[in-house]
């Protein structure tokens, strides 16, 4: 007989809970409709966003591009199409090489929503200066709102996001630990 302090009696009869994933909850464990309906919203969401900002940039930049000369105009034109494919590659790839290194040691989900507290610290800051950079950017502002089309597309369309595959090694983890099947 197993006494209280011996974690061979509590571990053997206590189920695992499932943890939530912020964003997906509890629907990445069994990947049903629940979880591609919160998937397909979070896409369309960032998608609705960054058509705002893109259109913002191209506000921006076209009060820019109104004072240059025609001539001007149309190299500059060219050149920021030009900047904006490379942008666009470039952000995707970006986000890519992060989710293969975010894939190598996924975050366990407490490790996660500490790593999203501090990044949601961190990027108040950088809100407000960001407002400023806005002005200064305006004449490239087509090849940023580019690179973050990019970035978010490569983050959207991922197989599995790295706190998915944190949260499913954790629950192995602690399912081999519990003795449960």
């Amino acid at each position: 007989m197993a006494s209280k302090a011996s974690s061979e009696g509590a571990a053997c009869t206590a189920a695992v809970r499932i943890p939530a994933v912020q964003g997906l909850g509890t629907t990445w464990y069994r990947r049903g409709p629940r979880y591609w309906l919160r998937r397909s919203l979070t896409a369309v969401l960032w998608l609705a966003v960054l058509a705002f900002c893109c259109y913002i940039a191209l506000v921006l930049y076209g009060s820019f591009r109104r004072d240059l000369s025609p001539g001007v105009r149309t190299v500059w034109d060219w050149a920021q199409a030009a900047a904006s494919v490379v942008a666009l590659v470039w952000g995707w790839l970006v986000q890519r090489r992060d989710h293969r290194r975010k894939l190598l040691a996924p975050p366990a989900p407490d490790e996660f929503r500490a790593a999203k507290r501090d990044e949601t610290r961190r990027s108040t800051g950088l809100v407000v200066a960001g407002r400023f950079l806005w002005l200064v950017a305006a004449p490239v502002m087509p090849a940023l709102a580019a690179w973050a089309v990019g970035w978010s597309v490569g983050m959207l369309t991922v197989r599995a996001y790295p706190s998915e595959v944190g949260a499913r090694r954790w629950l192995e983890v602690q399912k081999g630990q519990s003795g449960t099947p």
